[in-house]
């Protein structure tokens, strides 16, 4: 039987919490990561208030690597002060390397 080939999948999400692409990558992030792939989440324009979601900070906690893009939380007033572990605050080159990387990459802007 044949074991099933584990992806590297990414996600970018340029919307805010109250779109519905937002309640659409966590669920599919969240898919992804039960189906046993490794999952890469970038959060860029206002898709970093999404990094305040009680849902986000569930699917950090599950295993999806979760970046965001200081600048926008800079242009939308959200604050990096005190921001979860498991989120990491980064700049664009991260994100050309996770396009690179990650077969599929979605984005949702």
């Amino acid at each position: 039987m044949n074991k099933p080939v584990k992806q590297k999948i990414g996600f970018l999400l340029a919307l805010p919490p109250s779109h519905q692409s937002s309640e659409t990558v966590e669920g599919l992030a969240q898919a992804a990561l039960n189906a046993g792939h490794e999952v890469y989440l970038y959060l860029i324009d206002e898709g970093v208030k999404n990094m305040t979601s009680q849902a986000f900070r569930n699917l950090a906690q599950a295993g999806v690597r979760i970046f965001v893009c200081a600048y926008g939380c800079q242009q939308h007033n959200v604050s990096t002060a005190d921001v979860e572990k498991e989120f990491t605050l980064c700049g664009l080159v991260v994100l050309s390397g996770l396009i690179d990387a990650c077969k599929p990459f979605i984005s949702f802007t």
